[in-house]
């Protein structure tokens, strides 16, 4: 009987020693559970550790591995993730955050979001903020709708589209998005979109404001932002003449996302 568990337990590495047990039962050995457990421990039999699989470095140049946030307002990250009401209305969020001071620079949630309405968050950013160097993203349809890779031209943005089907090299995202859900989204019901908006905007303050960042020092991403300097491509975009062409760049009426 012996052998014949150590036959079943390298055939079935994972299997534990009531299941080994239940097998050799059903083999016809006449044996109990106890008797297993301590034939079990005498062999030393352990079922191994489970063990993450290892994810391969996404091979695309355009991978937050690859190409990393070196300064404030250098490399942005845009996703959107899905949620629903109390009554089943749906619910998408749309977050834009600074991978490199890790601030969320823009949490929205709505129904659904169309060209127009991305292009004006866009577009309240680069005017306060100025315009980064790159914003990372999947190549999701409102990601790689044309009216937004035009206006990102014009506007001096360098989009930045990771492999598809590697999310983690859109990684900071993907981050913010699993913390938003494992800490919001999975705890609240939101009756309708304006509570939902509500959250987001406490979320919002929450994380910038009061939610120290491991990576950061311990440093809430506000705090590490103000210590930070400005910039280069921020600054210029904030003067008269550069907000006059970010608005007319910006405020073309665009097609509707589906």
């Amino acid at each position: 009987m012996v052998s014949r568990m150590h036959e079943l337990v390298r055939k079935h590495p994972r299997h534990g020693y009531r299941m080994i047990c239940g097998k050799l039962r059903l083999e016809g050995w006449h044996v109990n559970v106890k008797k297993i457990y301590r034939l079990w421990r005498r062999e030393g039999f352990k079922v191994p550790r489970k063990t993450r699989k290892k994810r391969r470095l996404g091979h695309s140049g355009n991978s937050c591995i690859r190409l990393k946030a070196e300064r404030k307002d250098h490399v942005w990250a845009w996703d959107f993730i899905h949620d629903r009401t109390t009554h089943g209305r749906p619910l998408k969020w749309l977050a834009i955050t600074d991978e490199y001071t890790r601030e969320c620079l823009a949490l929205e949630v709505d129904h659904g979001f169309t060209a127009d309405r991305v292009l004006d968050v866009l577009t309240n950013l680069f005017l306060t903020r100025g315009v980064p160097a790159h914003i990372r993203s999947d190549n999701g349809p409102e990601f790689i709708a044309k009216a937004i890779l035009r206006h990102g031209e014009k506007a001096g943005l360098e989009m930045k589209y990771i492999e598809p089907g590697s999310p983690w090299e859109n990684g900071y995202a993907e981050s913010f998005f699993s913390r938003l859900r494992d800490e919001l989204l999975n705890c609240e019901e939101f009756e309708n979109l304006a509570e939902a908006r509500w959250f987001a905007k406490q979320r919002l303050h929450e994380h910038n404001e009061e939610r120290p960042h491991s990576s950061l020092g311990y440093q809430t991403p506000s705090a590490f932002a103000a210590g930070c300097a400005n910039s280069v491509r921020a600054t210029p975009s904030l003067r008269p003449h550069s907000r006059n062409l970010v608005e007319s760049t910006f405020t073309d009426p665009q097609p509707v996302l589906s």
